[in-house]
């Protein structure tokens, strides 16, 4: 009589004998939704039957889903917001990922199982989500879609992922328009008595975001050396005021122009009258740019004043973020090279640099080709 196997602990599942002669084990799992439930594993030997429960009891360690039947959309797109995107992204993109499953893909598509959904399916859903919105949200909807099969790839859920198979829509691209030099130099001067004053000329001259301005600290300014650190930037979230990492997270020294250290000066020494004046009602936070009471201005109202002195000037509107266009419009027309033109403007990659800037780039090549027209019309001899 063989010897009497010993009994697993609890917690380790069982491996039993059916009366086909195979072996089954059992092993209680964590399911996409968070519940607990029974997976069984099958193998012609006990061996190979237990190596399949050691697999199944090193995912439940390490947190990960085994669903005992392959999960729904519905079911695994809100599990990989909650576990995968909130604790690793920032709060503004699981916002943008969270509107997209719960307005388009769950609706549309939620009720496919992850192993079951085909290109097809995918290729259907973006179709009818670009007839009803636009192709820019469909082709948003497609890497929200992409980079969900992906984490369920990575954790063994499926085999592939369909979304990536699929070629997303292709959204136009938005006509940029910055202003002129001239424009840009008018706005400047019927800026100069405005409080923000000193946030424009950083705007226009560093194409600092909006949130960057609001973040931006005293202590990320060295004036004496003339150098701007951007470490954080500042949003408003669900009527919460926070502060986060810059966007792609990429940190950056900037040189200040000269033009900036004045304002800057000045702006210091307004914000230390202002403090004197509010008493024990100010609220010091080290912010550059803060309201009566040393609170961090809100991103909403620095381009409320932005609107308000372009149309005082007589300046047709352009938002606040068509200030980074113009700097980088300034730079590439002055011979800046497009990859410190990227540094400065924290890009994540040269190609956005190049791509939203290509009609500077346009009006360079026109000059060096109407540079060779004159030396090719030259005739022979002549100096």
């Amino acid at each position: 009589m063989p010897p009497q196997r010993k009994r697993n602990p609890n917690g380790a599942g069982t491996i039993t004998k059916r009366k086909d002669g195979r072996f089954q084990a059992a092993v209680y799992v964590l399911q996409p939704d968070g519940t607990r439930a029974r997976k069984f594993a099958y193998g012609k030997t006990w061996a190979e039957c237990d190596a399949k429960r050691r697999d199944l009891l090193a995912k439940v360690d390490q947190g990960v889903p085994v669903p005992t039947r392959s999960a729904k959309l519905s079911e695994w797109l809100p599990y990989w917001l909650d576990n995968v995107v909130k604790p690793r992204r920032k709060l503004s993109t699981y916002d943008k990922y969270e509107a997209h499953v719960r307005l388009y893909l769950v609706p549309m598509i939620g009720g496919k199982r992850l192993e079951s959904l085909g290109v097809a399916d995918v290729r259907r859903c973006l179709v009818q989500l670009e007839k009803k919105t636009t192709a820019a949200t469909a082709k948003e909807a497609h890497r929200v879609l992409r980079t969900a099969l992906t984490a369920a790839c990575r954790e063994e859920l499926i085999t592939r992922n369909v979304a990536s198979l699929v070629e997303p829509p292709r959204a136009k691209s938005r006509e940029l328009s910055p202003w002129s030099l001239d424009e840009t130099l008018i706005f400047l001067a019927a800026a100069r008595k405005d409080p923000l004053y000193a946030a424009f000329v950083l705007a226009i001259t560093m194409g600092l975001r909006r949130g960057e301005l609001v973040g931006l600290r005293w202590t990320d300014l060295d004036l004496d050396r003339r150098v701007l650190y951007v470490r954080q930037q500042t949003q408003r979230r669900r009527g919460i005021l926070y502060d986060d990492d810059p966007k792609g997270r990429r940190r950056r020294a900037v040189p200040l122009p000269a033009m900036c250290i004045a304002p800057l000066r000045w702006h210091r020494m307004r914000q230390a009258e202002a403090k004197a004046r509010a008493g024990e009602a100010w609220q010091e936070g080290g912010h550059v740019f803060v309201t009566r009471t040393g609170r961090p201005v809100e991103p909403r109202n620095v381009y409320r004043s932005f609107t308000r002195v372009a149309e005082s000037a007589g300046l047709r509107v352009i938002r606040l973020h068509d200030a980074r266009h113009g700097c980088a419009t300034i730079l590439t027309a002055a011979g800046v090279a497009p990859r410190v033109v990227m540094e400065i403007l924290g890009h994540s990659q040269i190609s956005i640099t190049m791509d939203v800037y290509t009609h500077v780039v346009q009006d360079t090549q026109r000059e060096a080709i109407s540079h060779m027209d004159r030396l090719l019309k030259r005739r022979p001899g002549r100096e």
